[in-house]
């Protein structure tokens, strides 16, 4: 018998183009076409249209990255998907039946930001890479993590960053910070945090485990973005970038990990609970 489920992406990119959407559909579209299972996802434009999914039509959420600043805004999208988020929150807590969110980058920060979860702040300088991300001792027993090593890789891209997490409120909702960025023994700041479980069904990233190679070579192998990218960080950045994309432990485990783990695991809570409750 197959199964169905139905997957919503939220596109908060702002209408600018990028690799990261594509790779979210390539994922949903990859766990939809395995046998036995059928559905389908829908897109929605958060920032540019305020489309914002119904919680009860779909069964698993991944909420991309974004550009700009994950600051107060005022502008009207911002209110939809705060109150999405609360939404979100309550729907789990007062349903048998579970709905399970991935939040990415920017939708990370404005998650952090409004359930008051940590600060967001502004890094004195862009991380832009391929880049170690290192596990806690949470991260080392987490499913989503499992087979990753420690440090493993991710595409990080931010001007702001996620820092000083309130773990009591974390442990209010059964959440945990899972990752931390790269170690610099020579800087004295705070490491920001790259990934948090939120809760049993809301988990979420600061880097873009949803980044492949292929996409990402044929992107910064374009002169433009080649040239961008070297006046901004200098051409050793880019070459290392570039040399990490063609190794296959890097970014392609962690695309091949997180996300479609993610997505079988949500699966196997929606049969779980169908099957008890028939």
């Amino acid at each position: 018998m197959e199964r169905s489920y139905k997957i919503a992406i939220l596109d908060m990119n702002a209408g600018e183009p990028n690799e990261g959407m594509r790779c979210l559909k390539m994922l949903a579209g990859d766990f939809l076409a395995q046998e036995g299972i059928k559905g389908n996802y829908d897109v929605f434009e958060v920032r540019i249209k305020g489309e914002i999914p119904e919680i009860e039509d779909y069964d698993m959420f991944l909420s991309s990255g974004g550009p700009g600043s994950p600051l107060a805004s005022g502008e009207a999208w911002e209110s939809h998907f705060f109150h999405f988020l609360d939404t979100f929150l309550h729907y789990n807590m007062t349903h048998h039946c579970k709905k399970h969110l991935f939040l990415i980058c920017h939708s990370f920060q404005l998650a952090c930001r409004h359930w008051d979860l940590a600060k967001v702040t502004k890094r004195r300088t862009t991380s832009f890479g391929i880049l170690p991300i290192h596990k806690t001792l949470s991260g080392t027993r987490e499913v989503l993590l499992e087979g990753l090593e420690d440090p493993f890789f991710a595409v990080d891209s931010r001007d702001y960053q996620v820092i000083g997490p309130q773990e009591w409120k974390l442990e209010s909702l059964d959440g945990k910070v899972l990752c931390r960025e790269k170690i610099r023994p020579n800087v004295s700041l705070e490491r920001a945090v790259m990934a948090i479980r939120f809760s049993h069904e809301i988990f979420g990233t600061q880097f873009h485990p949803e980044a492949d190679a292929e996409g990402m070579l044929r992107y910064f192998l374009k002169e433009d973005k080649k040239a961008i990218v070297i006046k901004k960080h200098g051409k050793k950045k880019y070459q290392d970038m570039i040399d990490h994309l063609y190794d296959d432990d890097k970014i392609m485990k962690t695309n091949q990990t997180i996300i479609p783990r993610f997505l079988q695991l949500a699966a196997e809570a929606k049969d779980k609970t169908q099957l008890v409750t028939k």
